[in-house]
């Protein structure tokens, strides 16, 4: 007898099912029209009020869901085998799919849901790797672009403010918690003069004084070269890490006890002082929610800046004209216009969801403000009702300040770090810390200055140091 071939054998099986099935559907068919007493015979000889046209339609209808149920079903069974195949497959594996519970689409959702983790997983190791290879390079032009030139030492407390002259001759001025005002000399490091005149921490005694000093610049040594000490690795210091106080560096500069002249009108601390442009007026800031501006030649009060619902954290002048901005803990910052004598306007401006720690003007048609929302915002004058710009971080920021000739923004910031940024809100750099340089606690204050050949930026904090930083500006901005 003639011997059967496997593929003979395996397509007479699927035809014999096919065979079986199609049976299977007629007899459930058969079943259906017996419970009604309507054979299909029956059905096509019977008297229909339906045209005939359309019951032929729905017999042919009906032959066609017939034969996709069949085609269904010997898929759904060449389905199974596939599986029972993959299962041996990974039985060697430890793995197996339970058939019975799997669908075609369950298979599918659940190749296409492992092949979204692994590139999910592949998308984030990229990312990580790529952000390591930038935060590297962005680490290297700090460290090239930013180094710390000297170190002024002799403060027994924080420090909360920090200054540098407009006038020659070009000195650094800090204000501490340890009741002193300090003078150095920006090259040498050395201080030139000591204020001792108030009693509380910074002008904590409720007033603003002004006194004068003729200072003698000492002759500048050469400065260190700090390029080699490692930038930006992220160290925990302790009191211990601090400065050596000990010795009094300013034990042994002159010290002055009384000012020129005392601005008593505050209730409260005075947090903040600034001189209006052409140096007969100040303003000052204060924890009773006021700001008041002076006659500096007779010390008397010429207005109370009221309005502001909690303290004041900072006030500022513009370069050029009569306006002052105010900035407090209710959120908000005012901007007070002084340029028309007879009429002194107000505006509010609600940007941010926190105390707004300072607000500073550009030469420019700019403010920028900084918020303990961990935000900084440029606002344009002749528009402010939104910001042009806003910058993000992931800290606190202090009193911020702004490089006038090329519009770059220094924040200094909670987690003792500080970073600049353009106008733009582009990031360019972060200074460098690290166990052996920068600052080891918050960092309050900082200071530009654009004429210093040496030294152009420098910053303060409460680990009871300002330090000097030399900027390479035309090379942050060639990177950006």
């Amino acid at each position: 007898m003639p011997t059967e071939s496997a593929s003979c054998s395996t397509a007479r099986q699927t035809k014999q099912k096919r065979k079986s099935h199609s049976l299977s559907i007629r007899r459930t068919n058969s079943s259906e029209q017996e419970r009604t007493g309507l054979p299909r015979d029956m059905l096509e000889g019977q008297d229909s009020k339906l045209p005939s046209s359309v019951r032929s339609t729905l017999l042919e209808l009906f032959g066609q869901i017939e034969r996709e149920f069949e085609n269904l079903y010997i898929e759904n069974l060449e389905l199974r085998r596939e599986i029972d195949t993959l299962n041996e497959r990974l039985a060697a594996e430890g793995q197996a799919i339970d058939g019975a519970e799997l669908s075609k689409g369950q298979l599918k959702t659940k190749a296409s849901h492992s092949t979204s983790q692994l590139s999910q997983k592949l998308k984030t190791t990229y990312k990580a790797s790529t952000s390591k290879i930038v935060s590297s390079f962005k680490t290297t032009t700090s460290r090239a672009a930013c180094q710390l030139v000297k170190e002024y030492i002799g403060h027994r407390d924080g420090i909360w403010d920090v200054s540098v002259a407009k006038t020659q001759p070009v000195v650094l001025g800090t204000a501490s918690a340890d009741h002193t005002a300090l003078l150095w000399s920006i090259e040498t490091g050395k201080c030139l003069v000591k204020y001792a005149g108030h009693v509380g921490s910074a002008s904590g005694d409720q007033t603003a004084h002004i006194w004068r000093y003729a200072v003698q610049l000492p002759t500048p040594q050469p400065v260190a070269d700090t390029s080699q000490i490692s930038g930006e690795d992220e160290v925990e210091c302790s009191d211990k890490d601090e400065p050596d106080l000990d010795g009094d560096v300013s034990s042994d500069c002159p010290t002055i006890r009384v000012p020129l002249t005392s601005l008593k009108s505050h209730q409260g601390v005075v947090i903040a002082s600034d001189w209006l442009v052409g140096g007969k007026q100040a303003v000052t800031a204060s924890w009773d929610r006021t700001a008041n501006l002076y006659d500096v030649e007779t010390s008397e009060l010429v207005h109370s800046l009221t309005g502001h619902d909690q303290e004041l954290t900072h006030c500022c002048t513009h370069p050029t004209q009569r306006l002052v901005v105010t900035s407090s803990r209710d959120t908000t910052f005012r901007l007070w216009d002084f340029r028309d004598p007879s009429i002194h306007s107000v505006n509010v401006f609600q940007g941010h969801t926190d105390t707004v720690t300072s607000a500073v003007f550009t030469v420019g048609d700019n403010v920028v403000s900084g918020s303990d929302d961990r935000t900084v915002k440029v606002w344009d004058l002749k528009n402010m009702r939104s910001p042009i710009a806003t910058i993000r971080t992931d800290s606190a920021i202090n009193r911020i300040n702004v490089c006038v000739g090329q519009k770059i923004i220094a924040l200094p910031h909670d987690n003792r770090q500080v970073r600049l940024f353009d106008m733009s809100g582009v990031r360019l750099a972060r200074l460098p810390r690290s166990s052996r340089q920068g600052h080891r606690r918050m960092v309050c204050c900082s200071a530009w200055s654009e004429d210093h050949p040496v030294c152009n930026l420098f910053t303060c904090g409460f680990d009871r140091q300002a330090i000097g930083w030399n900027i390479n500006i035309p090379a942050l901005l060639q990177e950006k």
